[in-house]
This record gives C-alpha cells, structure tokens and sequence, in this order.
C-alpha cells in the first residue's frame, strides 16, 4: 500500500522536478555563464506566479500571462542589474534589495492579499496537478518536456550569436572581454533580466500548476535552483560537453532533486525538517568536486615515485 502511495505521487514529483528545472536553467545562467551571485530568484519567481494569477483570473488567456510573467521577471532582473552595475552594489546585494521590495510589490500584484486562487474548474491552465497522472495530452509532464525542449533550444540559438557569447565571455573573462570592446556592465544587466525573465516563467509555470500563486511562494528557490544545477553537474557533467546538454542537466537534476525528496518524505521524514534536507543535499553535491580533486590529488601523489 505504501509502495502504490510512493508511485502514485512520482508523477507529480517529475512535473514540478520540470518546473523547477525551468527555474534552474535561469539560475544557471547567472550562476555558471555569467558569474554572477543573485538572489533575485526568491522573488522573481513569486511575481511570475502572481502576475499569472491576476491576469487569468482577470480573463487574460494563460499562455499571455506566461508572456507578461517573464517581462516581469526581466523588469526584477533590471532592477538587480542597475543597482549592481549602475550603483556599485556587490551583486549578492543588489539581488537580496530587489528581492525585499518585489515581496511588497507581489503583494500589491495580488491585491494586497497573501495568495491567489486560480482553480482549474474555472480557468483553462496551460498546466495542472490534477492531470500529473492522465494519459493524455493536458498531462503537465507532456507540455512541461516540450517547454523545456524549445527553451533550451532558444538559449542554445541565443548563446550562439555574436551577442550570446560576448555574454558568455563576460562571465569567463570580463577583463579580456572588455579588451575586446565589449561592453560588460550592459553583458550582466541583459544576463540578469534574461534570468530572471525565465524564473518568472517557471513562477507562472508553478501557481498554475498548484492551483494558487502566494506572496511567500519563491522562499528557497535559489537554493533549489543551486541543487537542480549542481545535482546535474555532478552526475551527468562528465557526458555532457554540449552547451544544450548541459542545459538539460539542470533539468534532469531538478528531476533527481524532486523524486529524492519524495522518497524521503515516503520513508517518513517530517515535513518541517524538508529546508534542513534541502540544505544538506545541496551541501553534499557541493561538496563531491572537492572531494573528488582532494582524492584526484592523493592518488597522484601515491603514485609519483612509481611513475
């Protein structure tokens, strides 16, 4: 019985595993090509999911909201962007001021109130949980993988113009890409809304999938944003060379992340304890390159006097 509960719920594991690995390739974005430390996501998110709510409940068609989420998200990323390059604001501390005041202007998006329902019943959703287990063509899994397909094949297009790697030569070596006429400041500020811009998306994603957007819903994203990409890195970054591979392993550790989880909780874990597990996996997958270079290191060095 208990093992029936465990399959029914791995459904629902995998569509927000995609969800959250939407979220994860803009966390990427910041964190791997650009360099960059944001913590905008915690509430970037939030208002891609709130901006979703208001319009479809306004009568808006879900697919327009998903369009007004992400110019919403690039709008929270242009306000990191221009505190930190405009101001001189550290990054990790432009993104935790622009995450403060979005917390407030979510709540305004909102009307004031702390959460939004946007039933199924009564709005037509691109995605829902009631259908994580249907054989068919609204089941969320299906549409979330043909998402995932065309945005990481449009950030495979994107990165690949004279424009996507000059971004991505910021991040590697912004002194050598300014050498080159680059303009970096303006690099991290289009890096940063294009993140955020995808965050948002996955927040729109989410509300509809769960039925509600809520003012607290992004609380610890960054951190499973971290985990998605790291978990990805781990496993699978030694298959994968291809930028767009490397894309779909932030996906595939989003996945991994979710049914981890749902297993623990399965075995019986308490609920209030998940943020500390959380915390502990990420930790742990952080740490496993360091691991493997201090063992990488040993081994070497036992094996010098032989060589």
């Amino acid at each position: 019985m208990e093992l029936i509960k465990l399959i029914n719920a791995l459904p629902g594991a995998v569509a927000q595993g995609l969800i959250w690995g939407i979220m994860a390739i803009g966390v990427y974005i910041t964190y791997r090509i650009l360099d960059v430390a944001d913590l905008t996501v915690d509430g970037s998110i939030a208002t891609g999911g709130a901006v979703a709510a208001v319009m479809i409940t306004s009568g808006w068609d879900a697919g327009v909201s998903l369009a007004a989420a992400f110019l919403a998200g690039m709008l929270a990323g242009l306000a990191t962007g221009v505190f930190h390059t405009r101001m001189g604001i550290p990054a990790i501390l432009s993104g935790i001021l622009t995450q403060l005041g979005l917390y407030s202007i979510n709540l305004r998006i909102l009307g004031n109130k702390a959460n939004m329902a946007i039933s199924v019943n009564k709005f037509h959703l691109i995605v829902s949980s009631r259908n994580a287990r249907q054989l068919s063509l609204e089941n969320p899994i299906l549409v979330l993988v043909i998402a995932t397909v065309l945005l990481i094949a449009v950030m495979y297009w994107f990165f690949g113009t004279e424009y996507g790697c000059s971004l991505r030569a910021t991040g590697a070596n912004p002194n050598m890409a300014r050498a080159q006429g680059i303009n970096t400041t303006s690099g991290i500020v289009v890096g940063l809304m294009l993140s955020n811009g995808i965050v948002a998306l996955s927040g729109a994603l989410l509300s509809q999938y769960q039925g509600f957007a809520d003012v607290g819903m992004g609380r610890g994203a960054i951190v499973i944003g971290l985990a998605a990409v790291i978990i990805g890195e781990v496993v699978l970054g030694k298959v994968f060379h291809n930028f767009a591979l490397k894309l779909m392993t932030v996906t595939i550790g989003a996945i991994l992340y979710y049914l981890v989880i749902q297993v623990v909780l399965w075995l019986g874990l308490n609920t209030n304890d998940l943020k500390l597990l959380t915390a502990l996996v990420v930790g742990v997958f952080l740490a496993i390159p360091y691991w493997r270079s201090k063992l990488g290191s040993r081994m070497a060095r036992k094996e010098g006097p032989h060589a």
